[in-house]
């Protein structure tokens, strides 16, 4: 069970890490997204191997709306750049 977790939390890192030496935006909000993903999924892993299914509940709704807040802010900020171009 540790060493899941702590494999887990390695993984974790690699995100984190790319998103601390890039500057791009997309790619930091790309990172930004798979650390969302990756943290739900460990909080998942540990609802099922301590059989608590509220923590596995918190984790679903991270996984499914988490991530849609930063869809709506990429998509916004997509069109806001897209506005400010000329035509």
């Amino acid at each position: 069970m540790n060493l899941v977790l702590i494999a887990m939390i390695l993984a974790l890192l690699i995100p984190i890490y790319e998103a601390w030496q890039d500057d791009d935006i997309w790619q930091k909000m790309l990172a930004f997204a798979s650390i969302a993903t990756k943290t739900s999924i460990m909080i998942l892993v540990v609802s099922v191997l301590r059989d608590d299914w509220m923590i596995g509940v918190v984790g679903v709704i991270i996984l499914s709306v988490g991530n849609a807040g930063l869809m709506l802010l990429a998509h916004l900020l997509k069109r806001m750049s897209n506005y400010d171009r000329p035509v």
